[in-house]
């Protein structure tokens, strides 16, 4: 009885973990930035707490839309690259054969061996094999519309929480100073989640998104304080 490969790869993941990330990251970035720049501009409490809320729900909605739209224009080109494939293995296989059999060859393989694994390749699963090999698709990254939506929704959702909660327990005059911090720590934290779950160094991933958020929160609350300034 063939042994089970016990090898444990993370590629798997590439799919809803990018989605997640970028919509948990957006979430708190954007909600982050919203409430420092209308605190800043002058508004009120209440003001604050429900334009955040707003964000929420227009920014979840977006992620899906985009995720959604973006991706199933991914899974539209795969599947013409698919049907292209396809018809051209039923009008020609033998030179499909020949041309997946090149492809052996230039990855390092004589070219006996190589025809004879394009060959067998091909009687187990010809589309599978070209789809593979050719195309570069495998089932591991073919695109997945909803599930991209889905997962960016519910994270961007998750994010957003995170300063909204702050913004409603904080007292208004330390609100900015609370989400701000409060928020850098979050991303921190989701980039060190992110890291880990990749497989990637947790340092790289927990700097790189606190930097770049803590700038896109400064740059936003700068400009509330501009407007808020003139007006």
């Amino acid at each position: 009885m063939p042994r089970r490969h016990a090898e444990h790869h993370r590629s798997d993941r590439i799919g809803w973990l990018r989605a997640a990330v970028l919509g948990a990251n957006d979430g708190i970035v954007s909600t982050a930035s919203l409430v420092l720049g209308v605190t800043a501009a002058g508004a009120d409490h209440r003001t604050v707490l429900m334009t955040s809320v707003s964000g929420l729900i227009a920014g979840a909605m977006s992620m899906a839309a985009g995720e959604f739209v973006s991706v199933h224009s991914q899974e539209d080109t795969e599947n013409a690259d698919l049907a292209r494939e396809r018809a051209e293995l039923k009008q020609n296989p033998a030179g499909e054969r020949r041309e997946l059999a090149g492809i052996y060859v230039g990855r390092g393989l004589g070219q006996p061996l190589a025809e004879q694994v394009a060959g067998e390749l091909m009687a187990h699963d010809a589309l599978g094999a070209h789809a593979r090999d050719e195309l570069g698709l495998s089932e591991t990254t073919a695109a997945r519309p909803t599930q991209a939506a889905l997962a960016s929704a519910a994270s961007f959702s998750a994010g957003a929480v995170l300063p909204i909660a702050v913004v409603a327990v904080a007292s208004p005059p330390h609100s900015m100073l609370l989400v701000s911090i409060a928020s850098i720590g979050f991303l921190a934290g989701l980039g060190a989640v992110s890291a880990g779950i990749g497989g990637a160094p947790v340092w790289n991933g927990t700097w790189r998104v606190a930097f770049w958020g803590a700038v896109a929160m400064a740059v936003t609350a700068g400009a509330g304080a501009l407007f808020g300034a003139v007006a």
